[in-house]
């Protein structure tokens, strides 16, 4: 005869015995919370001002609605050109940025994880890590000093061997590229550390039974760690193409001059021209409303592409 299971009944714990047994976790829990719901959802209720009339001693819920249904703002902005150079040098910057900036910290992970010399290997991850550290004006104060066109180091360094001055901040080519360079400077050592993490986490057995087969460096790299850290690439990518009509405001802001704001504008320093010194609040809250939501489709469909392509992303 078949042995039939018996189901023991689990006795539940109360709310009351749980609440008594994790309560300090709730409560470290709690103020994290509230940061978000006071700092981050509160200040959503401001985003009707898109669609009204801004006025400063009225409540965004009793402002009048902006006209055409309350898009005034938006056909304002997309009809304004100074916008539209904004968005455009956004994209363009921001692209540059990702095909340009984000194999480079791969790249360099890699490089790093293949050192033999622990103690020369830590002194360039420091060494790396440190201008992560260092504010865009004092990054700016380096570039000034540094590519200059007729003070700077560099450009001293060329015309004393007979060349041209090079105007690396005057000069919109130029300072395009200048504008990466020193971007991709300050951050691939940090960014790099999430993918040494990665690194770290693959399984060691995997490379003796290849050197076992007779595989080089190379080919381990190439056949174990690349593929080893593939998940972790494919999420970053997705966050970085989430956030490539998002940029930051002191990057382009320290670096920008008047010789150069065809390609220097963004949308951040738009913003901040136009909505804080221009008091257009209710224009600069439609593009930055704008921005948020092509930016979450931009994170919707990369993901939605890696999964189809059979990586997990980020959900």
């Amino acid at each position: 005869m078949a042995k039939t299971k018996v189901k023991v009944p689990v006795k539940k714990q109360s709310f009351g015995v749980y609440m008594k047994r994790y309560w300090q976790l709730y409560l470290l829990l709690a103020l994290p919370v509230i940061y978000l719901i006071v700092f981050k959802y509160v200040p959503m209720v401001y985003v009707q001002i898109a669609f009204k009339k801004y006025n400063i001693t009225k409540s965004p819920w009793v402002m009048p609605w902006a006209k055409n249904n309350g898009m005034e703002y938006f056909i304002k902005a997309f009809s304004n050109p100074d916008f539209r150079r904004a968005l455009r040098n956004t994209i363009g910057l921001n692209l540059l940025d990702l095909v340009i900036g984000f194999p480079i910290p791969i790249i360099f992970a890699l490089i790093l994880n293949e050192l033999v010399f622990t103690r020369f290997k830590k002194v360039v991850q420091t060494i790396t890590y440190m201008p992560h550290f260092l504010s865009w004006v004092i990054i700016y104060g380096l570039a000034i000093q540094l590519f200059a066109p007729s003070t700077g180091l560099v450009n001293m360094l060329i015309t004393n061997l007979g060349g041209t001055a090079v105007p690396f901040l005057n000069d919109t080519a130029h300072w395009v590229g200048t504008y990466i360079f020193l971007g991709v400077w300050q951050s691939f050592g940090w960014n790099s550390i999430v993918y040494l993490a990665a690194i770290a986490g693959i399984n060691s057995e995997l490379y003796e039974a290849a050197s076992v087969d007779g595989a080089g460096r190379f080919q381990k790299m190439w056949h174990i760690t690349l593929p080893g850290i593939k998940p972790t690439i494919v999420i970053l990518l997705i966050m970085a193409i989430g956030n490539i009509l998002g940029s930051g405001f002191d990057r382009p802001f320290a670096l920008q001059n008047n010789l150069v704001m065809d390609w220097a504008e963004v949308i951040s320093t738009y913003v901040y021209r136009a909505g804080i010194k221009g008091l257009q609040f209710s224009l600069t809250t439609a593009v930055g409303l704008f921005q948020s939501v092509v930016g979450v489709i931009f994170l919707l469909g990369a993901n939605a592409l890696s999964r189809k392509l059979g990586e997990r992303g980020l959900w």
